[in-house]
């Protein structure tokens, strides 16, 4: 039950919407009564410790697997909320009952396990991460962990920052785009956000689950120079920079070992190079073993229910008693448990006995402000944006446009505030069990009407194509919204919108030349009619509030200032690989189970290898390095207004430093991300992002602004160290716009050095 209460026990004390020229830029500064100053990672590990050295053999087992709530019914004293996960506490020694929730884009609640609990919706990963501004991501995470504690949760499975490797991977849209720089930073204000509410953000899915076709059985392979300059750059920045509490391990094999039980990555490189104290949980049905599992550095198993044994409840007790697993590595798994809950202050903050309220007028307005930030205009020939006072008569088509906005599937799925306008189950596919093709309440139709008062805007759904196509010819501009839904568990076959769009969008511009298409899709799709369409938005899952801050975007009320998480290709055979690996495989597993479905055993995929030829240059770095020229490059986005950048100093030695003017040319305020690229001049490397500034400006305005680049950027990652080398010379510097942009580029010196992993 939902009780509203006068003061929020764990919400938000107070929201500041602090708005810069038109609002484009808004920056949300979240409080918490809760918080308070975190615990050093010492004096948590100390006083874990001291709470292990108590504890039976027993005891020490119960904290280490955990409950998956809906198949557990009986299997706890205390309530259990159908939610991920439920861990019970040991009341004599003070260790609280933790319950955990998907989380990536808020409280999620997939098919409504909990009737009528509503929670706010951020728009998707990648939106947040084309805001390139790590306070829109603090703000969300800060927003979803206050309602997470209203709701009497205190861990949030949430800190995605896989990187996106393939443009059809089906949940691309959980994550913050192919860059590590920009996933790292925005992945550790997320976390940092979340774990402000004196709870425990994880961050997943540890590591190379970067696609969802064979996920639970695939093996990824690539070398660890190439891993770590990548993949785990990621990881460690987010780290870095967010503290999380715990950290989740993969369904995955990496190198022909389970995530779950691959010693290097668990403890040589998350706990001794990274110096990690926090515990390893694993993720919902991905433990495979006993006796690896926990030598390798599992230090708890989740969603006990989901694996084919419950290997660390008896199973480890009678490991332990056999010497197995040494007991001081038991004691670690504990300890490094009560370290990640103490740290962040979720041991020593009590959750509310009864859920209350959130603020959500005020959680909607964070929600809205984050989808302005990451909507990117990719496109705006003859400046057909923002709408002009001179169109009288629009025609928006398509999309459901009328009553809300698509979210993405699977257990980051938000039930939001205002509920599920179209909701459709599905019948087939990997993620049907658990997810539903789910609209939000935000009309795109009825803000635009209501920002546009006194002009003619005619509603078509786009199924019969005469009416619509009349309807585009007769109006000033037609508005098309174009859908392509994707969800945890499945991957898209191909690139292409569903359901003939590209076909509809094509006659919908042959009929009016003042077309503009908006794209609500999971990631990068290509655009055969672009020729043909002057103005291209990209708005992703924008969340609760997408309809009211599409309206902002396109009547003008706000600048579009989103930039390109992820590259766009043009065509489906420029990325490494043009389709799903393994989903001819799936596609005759499924067709041989359905020709014979009392077959015994029925048909299983079996594992198969997923070779990352690319290494270290994912996106824009692959498209650099063939020499491959995208529809639209990392980084890209356009504005209402315009931006110069001059007068450059770069300088070098430790890393390079950047100090340049940024200027805005044109008539109205709005923000822009300058990127800086660099590589060791001859290596013949592709440029490598290394570092970026969101800055919002007012018309004429100039700021002067220094840039300084993360040094393992500029380094390579040497085994035989180990650890990072930078190699000493000369290296260019380009400070741009986008990752293809190369106007403005220098030379400077860099010492050579070493760093550790």
């Amino acid at each position: 039950m939902i009780v509203t209460k006068g003061k929020m026990a764990g919400g938000l004390a107070m929201i500041a919407l602090i708005a810069a020229g038109t609002g484009a830029s808004a920056q949300t500064q979240v409080r918490s009564p809760q918080k308070a100053a975190r615990t050093s990672i010492a004096a948590a590990r100390a006083r874990a410790d001291r709470i292990v050295a108590k504890m039976t053999r027993e005891e020490k087992i119960l904290l280490v697997h955990g409950l998956f709530p809906t198949m557990a019914a009986g299997k706890s004293k205390e309530e259990l909320i159908p939610s991920a996960g439920h861990i019970d506490g040991i009341p004599r020694l003070g260790v609280p009952l933790v319950r955990e929730s998907d989380a990536s884009l808020g409280v999620a609640n997939q098919v409504e396990q909990r009737v009528g609990d509503v929670a706010t919706a951020l728009p998707s990963g990648l939106a947040t991460a084309a805001s390139f501004d790590p306070v829109i991501a603090r703000a969300g995470g800060a927003m979803i962990g206050a309602e997470a504690r209203d709701k009497r949760f205190n861990v949030l499975l949430a800190g995605g920052v896989n990187l996106t490797r393939d443009p059809w991977n089906g949940r691309n849209f959980e994550y913050l785009g192919e860059d590590p720089l920009l996933a790292g930073t925005l992945g550790g204000a997320h976390i940092a956000g979340v774990q402000s509410n004196r709870i425990v953000s994880t961050i997943k899915h540890y590591v190379l689950n970067a696609q969802e076709t064979g996920r639970n059985i695939l093996d990824a392979r690539i070398g660890e120079a190439a891993l770590r300059m990548s993949d785990l750059l990621a990881f460690q920045i987010a780290i870095e920079q967010g503290r999380p509490g715990s950290v989740m391990c993969a369904y995955n094999k990496i190198n022909g070992d389970w995530a779950c039980e691959n010693r290097h990555l668990l403890t040589d490189v998350l706990k001794r190079d990274w110096g990690y104290h926090g515990w390893v949980m694993s993720d919902w049905g991905a433990v495979h073993s006993t006796v690896k599992a926990a030598n390798a550095g599992l230090d708890q198993e989740s969603g006990q229910e989901l694996d084919k044994a419950i290997y660390f409840a008896e199973p480890l007790a009678e490991a332990v008693a056999k010497g197995e697993v040494p007991e001081a590595r038991l004691s670690d798994m504990v300890a490094r448990y009560l370290t990640g809950l103490i740290e962040t202050g979720a041991y020593d903050a009590p959750m509310p006995t009864q859920a209350v309220t959130p603020d959500y007028a005020a959680h909607a307005e964070v929600a809205q402000r984050a989808a302005e930030a990451g909507i990117v205009l990719l496109k705006n020939d003859g400046n057909l944006l923002p709408i002009a006072r001179t169109a009288k008569r629009i025609v928006v088509i398509g999309g459901n446009a009328d009553v809300g906005v698509l979210s993405g599937g699977g257990s980051s799925q938000v039930r939001s505030v205002g509920g599920a306008p179209v909701e459709i189950p599905l019948a087939y596919g990997g993620s049907s069990s658990f997810a539903r093709i789910t609209y939000h309440a935000s009309s795109p139709l009825a803000a635009l009407r209501k920002a546009l008062p006194g002009v003619e805007i005619e509603w078509q759904d786009g199924r019969n194509l005469n009416a619509t196509v009349a309807a585009a010819k007769k109006a000033d501009m037609a508005i098309f919204f174009a859908t392509q839904w994707t969800t945890e568990a499945d991957d898209v076959p191909d690139l292409r919108l569903p359901n003939q769009q590209d076909a509809l969008i094509a006659a919908i511009a042959a009929a009016q030349p003042h077309t503009v298409a908006v794209m609500e899709t999971g990631g990068p799709v290509l655009m055969p009619w672009i020729a043909k369409v002057p103005a291209v938005v990209q708005a992703w899952y924008p969340g609760q509030r997408g309809g009211e801050a599409l309206a902002a975007i396109l009547t003008g009320q706000v600048d579009p200032s989103g930039r390109l998480p992820i590259t766009f290709p043009a065509d489906a055979s420029q990325p490494p690989r043009p389709r799903p690996v393994g989903l001819d495989k799936l596609s005759e597993v499924e067709a041989a189970a359905a020709a014979n479905p009392a077959a015994t055993p029925a048909p299983t995929l079996q594992s198969f290898p997923v070779d990352y030829v690319e290494g270290a240059d994912v996106g824009y770095r692959w498209y650099e390095k063939k020499g491959l020229k995208p529809l639209f490059p990392f980084g890209h986005g356009l504005s209402y207004t315009s931006f110069a950048y001059r007068n450059p100093i770069v300088t070098g030695g430790k890393t390079v430093r950047v100090t340049v003017d940024i200027v805005n040319t044109g008539q109205r305020a709005g923000s822009d991300v300058p990127q800086i690229y660099v590589a060791r001049d001859g290596s013949g490397d592709p440029m490598r992002l290394a570092a970026f500034q969101r800055v919002t400006l007012k018309p004429g305005e100039t700021r002067r602004i220094t840039l300084i680049a993360e040094p393992r950027l500029l380094a390579d990652y040497d085994t035989a160290l180990p650890g990072w080398r930078i190699q000493g010379g000369a290296y260019r510097v380009a400070v741009a716009h986008d990752a293809t942009d190369r106007a403005m580029v220098s030379t400077t010196r860099i010492d050579a050095q070493t760093m550790k992993p």
